[in-house]
């Protein structure tokens, strides 16, 4: 765990990829993001999470009234977050992008017999908007940087696998040549902006990505 930023209100941290955001089920998956961070900063509270396998930047609250705060945030979107990843095969801008960014609007939901998956679901699912655009091209791969405008489980992993092009080392959506070609999943929180809970001052920060 990387502390990025720490005052009495809110924490920032950088979690590597691999470990849980919150304890889960069973006595062998309680090492976790927040269990550490409230082992250094007892009033440390959630505010939203990271996929286990995704790493990059996530904030924490100190306190219930900063929590309220931050929460409200999150859910009326009014904090900027943006991922970097590598996705499998040449990625072209569509040409109704509009200053390089496109848009994947599917709505997604539970795949319940495949329970934590989920899936496009046009009549059932909730509405999801992902932006997205090309930072540069590898070996039958494309950097990309992404902004998830709704905040969706699974959410960028899903869309990217709807347009052909999973993430790679993406042990859920990926096919079997994009699961291969990294040890790791490619996604990285980068970018975190929002207004600090108790002054209001807008607050960035960055994470360099790892791969």
């Amino acid at each position: 765990m990387e502390l990025v930023h720490a005052d009495a209100a809110l924490l920032v941290l950088s979690k590597p990829s691999g470990l849980l955001s919150v304890p889960g089920r069973g006595p062998d998956k309680q090492d976790c993001l927040s269990g550490r961070a409230r082992a250094r900063f007892p009033d440390a509270l959630v505010v939203h999470r990271l996929d286990m396998a995704t790493s990059g930047l996530m904030a924490m609250a100190r306190g219930p009234a900063a929590q309220r705060i931050l929460s409200q945030a999150f859910a009326c979107r009014e904090v900027v977050k943006r991922y970097e990843a590598v996705v499998h095969g040449v990625l072209g801008t569509p040409p109704e992008a509009e200053n390089g960014w496109s848009r994947i609007d599917l709505p997604l939901v539970v795949d319940w017999p495949h329970r934590p998956l989920q899936k496009i679901d046009p009549l059932y699912g909730k509405p999801s908007l992902t932006r997205w655009r090309i930072l540069g091209h590898e070996t039958d791969a494309t950097r990309v940087e992404l902004e998830p405008v709704t905040g969706r489980s699974h959410q960028l992993r899903v869309h990217l696998a709807a347009l052909g092009h999973p993430i790679l080392g993406d042990p859920l959506y990926g096919h079997e040549a994009a699961k291969s070609r990294a040890g790791r999943l490619l996604l990285h929180a980068k970018t975190l902006g929002l207004a600090h809970p108790v002054s209001g001052e807008w607050l960035e920060f960055e994470s360099p990505v790892p791969f």
